[in-house]
């Protein structure tokens, strides 16, 4: 039987009890069975990948040495770029680009042994919270198909919830990560601001609308176990040169998941200003309550950052190259949103100083704990007819008010996770959030471990036959 997490499988390729084959078979057979349903991938690339299975079995049989991820099938978000194989960043402007070179963090994968086996569904560029764009069908919950299952990283989620691969690559510029692995029910991770290089992708500027989130945008994985992650995150990380933002790693042990001592941590049910579904938070509270250290309730009296968040994306934008797109194609609400609206210079400079400030008070938050826990998003997975859930906390919602917990993280560059923590009476998951210190990748996944101790998911769609 073939395992099914990546440190199984790449333990069992390079020792030689399954080829990497063998996996690859295994993961088109469930991909094949699923994704006409799910519509998890966009694009696949069994065929590549089966050529560089046979690669990667050849080796193991010469007594060569093979990668750290030897035979294990990942998926890439399609706003990745990879080479050779169709990145449409789900806009019908790029439709049919093949880009020439992979990203940074593709080809270290791909040096690791990794498969590359396909890409995965994401919102338009990338601006909004599900998956949906114009040039594929939706991504469903599996869960739930008549739920949205976030986004947008919505087809990675979706692949890793499904077990059509154990690790799939997401992009978090806001939560993109988080919030659909909170939905999917299981764990991602977006690590500390420079930690993954990002090249091309946010950071080509002849590509109008992929170029979009420069200061915004983290890289990181979404699995089934913490392990999987932090081997993952062992193989990405690091600095590149052409990414400006990259930082050493040399800080970081990828593979100890040992608690530190003395770690301290908080725990904000909503930051001073969140509405958040009663089933949602007993859910975390009955998670928070089970873990085998102190955990500190805070009363945090926080703003509502949305327009904070929405002003940085928005300069962050080419919006003159944009415009230029939208004369051509049809573009995603969220997308015309922002070409939509009338911005100020003052409302960018107003959002650089609150940026300022935001990362001011989780700074002044670290004299005093150095893990903050807070629900992942403020709902289960919703009608996926809607722009949004219609309530929260019984009250009538607009449409972006179900993810106020995750920019934070993105706003001020710090690592943060989203693990799968249990299930509320209607039989739907939800996340937990962990934000580390600065550059505290360590203790975010040390935390996340205590968590998969105690409270995982352990059922649900992974068991999808």
């Amino acid at each position: 039987m073939t395992p099914e997490t990546a440190v199984d499988i790449a333990r069992a390729v390079r020792s030689g009890a399954v080829t990497a084959s063998e996996v690859l078979a295994g993961c088109r057979e469930r991909v094949e069975a699923l994704d006409d349903t799910l519509h998890a991938f966009c694009t696949t690339a069994f065929d590549q990948a089966r050529a560089r299975a046979a690669e990667i079995d050849a080796d193991v049989k010469a007594g060569r040495p093979v990668g750290p991820l030897a035979g294990v099938p990942v998926a890439v978000k399609d706003l990745i770029p990879t080479r050779d194989l169709r990145t449409t960043s789900g806009s019908l402007a790029y439709r049919d680009l093949v880009p020439e070179v992979d990203d940074v963090c593709v080809a270290r994968l791909r040096a690791a042994g990794a498969l590359i086996v396909g890409k995965t569904n994401a919102s338009e560029f990338g601006y909004g919270p599900r998956g949906e764009n114009p040039v594929f069908p939706p991504t469903l919950n599996p869960w739930d198909t008549r739920l949205t299952p976030g986004g947008s990283s919505a087809g990675s989620a979706v692949a890793v919830a499904t077990g059509m691969v154990p690790v799939a690559l997401g992009s978090d510029g806001g939560g993109s990560i988080r919030v659909p692995a909170a939905l999917c029910g299981v764990y991602g991770i977006k690590p500390a601001m420079g930690r993954v290089p990002l090249w091309p992708g946010c950071r080509d500027e002849r590509s109008p609308g992929m170029s979009s989130w420069e200061s915004l945008e983290h890289i990181g994985p979404l699995t089934r176990t913490v392990a999987d992650a932090a081997l993952v995150l062992s193989v990405i990380a690091g600095p590149d040169p052409r990414d400006r933002h990259s930082i050493p790693c040399d800080d970081v042990d990828w593979h100890d998941l040992t608690l530190p001592a003395g770690l301290r941590v908080g725990y904000s049910p909503d930051l001073g200003h969140a509405r958040v579904d009663p089933d949602v938070r007993a859910v975390v509270e009955r998670a928070i309550a089970a873990l085998d250290v102190p955990v500190r309730r805070l009363d945090l009296d926080w703003p509502d950052l949305r327009e904070t968040f929405d002003a940085l994306v928005a300069a962050e934008t080419d919006l003159v190259g944009l415009r230029e797109l939208a004369a051509r194609v049809p573009l995603s609400a969220p997308v015309r949103a922002v070409l939509d609206r009338s911005w100020t210079a003052e409302q960018f400079t107003d959002a650089v100083r609150e940026r300022k400030a935001a990362a001011n008070r989780m700074a002044r938050l670290t004299d005093e704990i150095d893990i903050l826990l807070t629900p992942t998003v403020s709902t289960t997975a919703y009608d996926r007819a809607l722009p949004g859930p219609a309530t929260l906390a019984g009250l009538p919602a607009a449409p972006d008010e179900w993810t106020p917990f995750s920019a934070i993280a993105n706003l001020t560059g710090r690592p943060a996770a989203s693990a799968p923590v249990g299930l509320t009476p209607s039989g739907l998951p939800v996340g937990l959030q962990i934000i580390g210190p600065h550059l505290g990748d360590h203790q975010v996944l040390a935390v996340s471990r205590l968590i998969e101790q105690t409270t995982w998911i352990t059922s649900g769609p992974r068991r999808v036959a």
